[in-house]
């Protein structure tokens, strides 16, 4: 069966690419293992170089592959742009500090020498989802093969010209043949691409369903998995907030990416001593987003990435309304092509609601009135997942105590929306995954830690 891209602004096919076979599979996977052998003997000073000139590679077609993001999955295009910018910036910066981080550890132990040593573990496959087409491949291939490993990537089917680009970006930088390749198969063949001896670990970006899959697969192989997967993210606002800020904060979350990101605010805990207020602003921020084609500069919310995604979404807002949710904002399909959903607020939003209990992936906002901070805390947590997790309040050492200690999450904000950096550690616990991407800890992941002991 070919992979189609089909232009979710349109409905129409932009192009379809044919299925590579079983055999190019295995050709495929042959050539990593042989492009392995050579790469990991490469000092880790060069293979920075190549990651320097991958950040050269991305702006210097920054423009073209923004354009292919945003025709193949709805992002506007301001966000495409911004998408390439931020993945060159991650690679400047593994480009930078990949040696220092896999530098030899030297530990005392009364031995002449006692080191912990870093090697890369061999071919990798990256299981990658479409909503950050480029940044979610390159969190694990800039650290990944910049430690000397080698990435083969299998790339969500509606966004395979996007994989083919990022295969260009890794040549035009002068990587050596087989040491980045994309495997054109629909997600039922992952199995079959992990069985292959040549491949060391396995890293996912993606459902919940799609993380138990690969891990339980992984699982009986014993290769090492790292998972990164959905997100229902609290955003409490207290009583001592700012509300205006906060209000402002949490509508420009609950937005990025058209509302389809793991790691954007998803429900909203607030504190009725501000209710009022913060709804009121919230809601005139949510009803402002301009919503139309993502070509044009103006644009805020382009489509969703697909038409069943969309209906989706529907169907957990009128389940969600039907259990005594509150319609505030939107909940209507247009009447246009694409894939379009507007901007949707649900008040009133209890658990044993859909949009609660489970992940919104769309730009719909769910929103439930509390009475103190032990019992938004307790809301906070009342969920499987554990990704992001953000409070408002004026009482900066109040904010970085519930941060730091109350929420079960992997990365908790104070007066700002949850967001990725290079230079910090990303990734969930409970049902939103494990493992760590970006900073030292991300480096690492795929590297053995060999320790060496001179007597």
């Amino acid at each position: 069966m070919p992979l189609e891209s089909i232009n979710p602004a349109t409905g129409e096919q932009i192009a379809s690419y044919a299925e590579h076979s079983p055999q190019d599979v295995h050709e495929a996977l042959d050539r990593a293992a042989a492009a392995f052998e050579l790469w990991r003997r490469v000092p880790v000073q060069e293979r920075g170089v190549l990651t320097g000139k991958l950040a050269e590679a991305l702006e210097n077609h920054a423009e073209d592959w923004a354009r292919l993001m945003t025709l193949e999955m709805g992002k506007p295009i301001a966000a495409s742009r911004a998408e390439i910018a931020k993945c060159a910036m991650l690679c400047r910066y593994y480009a930078e500090e990949a040696a220092s981080m896999l530098a030899d550890r030297h530990i005392d132990t009364g031995q002449t020498r006692s080191y912990v040593h870093h090697e890369p573990l061999g071919v990798v496959l990256a299981v990658m989802p479409w909503n950050f087409p480029f940044w979610q491949v390159f969190r694990f291939a800039a650290p990944g093969l910049t430690a000397g490993n080698v990435g083969v990537l299998k790339h969500s089917s509606n966004v395979t010209g996007c994989s083919l680009a990022i295969e260009e970006a890794f040549g035009l930088a002068g990587y050596p043949e087989g040491v980045f390749q994309s495997l054109l198969v629909p997600g039922g063949r992952v199995g079959e691409i992990l069985e292959h001896p040549s491949v060391a670990a396995a890293t996912l970006t993606g459902s919940e369903s799609a993380g138990r899959s690969l891990a339980a697969k992984a699982g009986s192989l014993l290769k090492k998995t790292v998972l990164e997967l959905g997100g229902s993210d609290p955003y409490v606002v207290l009583e001592d907030a700012d509300v205006a800020a906060a209000a402002a904060t949490c509508a420009t979350s609950r937005m990025i990416n058209s509302g389809q990101s793991c790691i954007s605010a998803k429900r909203f805990i607030v504190h009725e001593a501000v209710y009022d207020e913060w709804l009121e602003q919230f809601v005139a921020r949510m009803q402002a987003v301009s919503m139309g084609d993502p070509l044009d500069e103006k644009t805020d919310l382009g489509p969703m990435a697909r038409t069943d995604l969309r209906d989706e979404l529907h169907q957990q807002v009128l389940a969600s309304v039907e259990a005594g949710a509150t319609l505030a904002l939107g909940g209507r399909i247009p009447d246009m092509p694409g894939a379009y959903y507007p901007s949707t607020v649900l008040t009133d939003v209890a658990p044993g609601m859909p949009a609660f209990d489970e992940e919104l992936f769309g730009p719909v906002a769910a929103v439930s009135r509390v009475g103190s901070e032990e019992e938004a805390i307790t809301m906070a947590n009342n969920t499987p997942f554990g990704l992001g997790a953000a409070v408002f309040t004026s009482d900066l050492e109040r904010g970085e105590r519930i941060a730091a200690e109350r929420f079960e999450a992997g990365a908790c904000f104070v007066n700002a929306f949850v967001a990725s950096d290079p230079r910090l550690p990303f990734g969930g616990v409970k049902l939103s995954g494990y493992g760590r991407e970006l900073s030292d800890l991300g480096i690492v992941e795929f590297v053995n830690q060999k320790t060496v002991v001179v007597a």
